[in-house]
């Protein structure tokens, strides 16, 4: 599976960006997804993640609320992020796992990453 992440960009405090995924491989439906940022001098966190058929999800307690994950198991997953804060700023990685997992040990492929500024 090889991911590929786009949708990042600049916004105002408050404002809306939606981040998306898309995976390349005949087995895509078949893995769990996630997002997951990191901040300069921060580790990678955990945002959202959901199940091979888009009806599981969870998200960091911190994040409920405002982060949406979707999937149309065409090959693309959503990250719909919504009242960005300026501690939103990070860059945004996808993950593709077995299982839907909070940690970043779970996924065994990644993008490249997508960079969200939020300015205040």
């Amino acid at each position: 599976v090889q991911l590929q992440a786009c949708g990042g960009g600049l916004v105002q405090a408050g404002g809306s960006l939606r981040l998306s995924c898309a995976a390349s491989g005949r087995t895509f439906s078949n893995y769990a997804m996630g997002w997951f940022r990191q901040a300069p001098g921060k580790e990678r966190e955990f945002v959202a993640a959901v199940n091979w058929s888009g009806r599981g999800t969870s998200y960091a307690d911190s994040l409920k609320g405002r982060f949406t994950i979707s999937r149309d198991n065409a090959r693309t997953v959503y990250l719909q992020m919504n009242s960005l804060k300026p501690e939103d700023t990070a860059v945004y990685y996808c993950a593709a796992g077995p299982v839907s997992s909070r940690t970043y040990l779970g996924y065994d492929y990644w993008g490249q990453g997508t960079q969200v500024t939020v300015s205040s």
